[in-house]
C-alpha cells in the first residue's frame, strides 16, 4: 500500500500519471508496492521473467550484458523520473530479460503490476508517450555506443567518458573498465598515459582532469 506522500512523490518524478482521472490513478495505485533495494543488488538478471513496471524514485540502476568470463558492458542507467525501456520490452513482448540490472545507488522503486503497466499504454496517452519516448531516446543511446565500440578507439572512449563525468572523479579503474567493456588493466594503462600527457592525476579511487581541453580533443579525434 503506497502511502499519501509516496504517491505525491511519484507523482512529482512521474507527472503523466496526473492525466488519468482520480478514480482511475487511485485504483491502479491500489496494486502498486514499494521496494527498498540496498546498493549492489542485482535488480534483474538475464533469462529471468519481468515481475512488473518499475517506477524509480531515487536511486539508479547500471543495465549491464555481461559475458560468461566475468567482463561486463554497460548499456545504459535507470535514475529516478526514468524506467527501464528493457522491462518495457519484456513486458509489451512476453519475453525475459536478455541483460543484467544492478543498483547502483540504494533504490526505492514503486512496483506496477505487469495487468497495471499494460491498462496504462492502453488508456493514457501521456504515459504511452512517455513509454515511447524512452525506447527513441535509449535507443539512440545505444546506436552511439555501438558506434563507439565498432569504430573508435578503446583510448578515445575512455578520454569520453572521463571528460563526461564531474571531476574529481571517484572511481576504481575496474569500474571504468565495466562501463567500457574492457579489462581493468587495460584501462590502468591507457590513464597512465594519459597521466604522463598531463592530461590527468591520478590518485587512490581518484582522477581529477588536469587539461580537459586536450583530452575532449583527443576523444573527437
Amino acid at each position: 500500500m503506497l502511502t499519501d506522500d509516496t504517491k505525491t512523490r511519484l507523482l512529482q518524478q512521474y507527472p503523466m500519471l496526473r492525466e488519468l482521472p482520480a478514480t482511475e490513478l487511485e485504483s491502479l495505485l491500489s496494486s502498486a508496492s514499494v521496494m527498498h533495494v540496498p546498493a549492489g543488488t542485482v535488480v534483474f538478471d538475464e533469462n529471468q521473467p519481468c515481475q512488473g513496471f518499475p517506477l524509480l524514485l531515487s536511486g539508479s540502476i547500471r543495465v549491464i550484458k555481461a559475458t560468461p568470463n566475468g567482463r561486463e558492458l554497460q548499456l545504459y542507467r535507470v535514475v529516478s523520473g526514468e524506467s527501464c525501456i528493457l522491462t518495457s520490452s519484456c513486458l509489451l513482448g512476453h519475453t525475459r530479460y536478455q541483460a543484467r540490472g544492478i543498483a547502483e545507488q540504494a533504490l526505492e522503486i514503486v512496483l506496477l503490476p505487469a495487468s497495471a503497466f499494460h491498462t496504462l499504454l492502453g488508456n493514457c496517452e501521456a504515459f504511452r508517450n512517455y513509454v515511447f519516448l524512452l525506447f527513441s531516446d535509449r535507443i539512440t543511446d545505444l546506436m552511439q555506443l555501438v558506434s563507439a565500440v565498432a569504430f573508435q578507439k578503446l583510448d578515445q572512449r575512455l578520454a569520453k567518458l572521463l571528460v563526461n563525468k564531474t571531476t574529481p572523479i571517484h572511481a576504481t579503474h575496474q569500474a571504468l573498465a565495466d562501463e567500457l567493456g574492457s579489462a581493468r588493466e587495460i584501462v590502468s594503462r591507457l590513464l597512465k598515459g594519459f597521466a604522463e600527457q598531463g592530461w590527468v592525476k591520478l590518485g587512490r579511487e581518484q582522477i581529477d582532469i588536469t587539461d580537459v581541453v586536450s583530452l575532449k580533443r583527443f576523444s573527437e579525434l
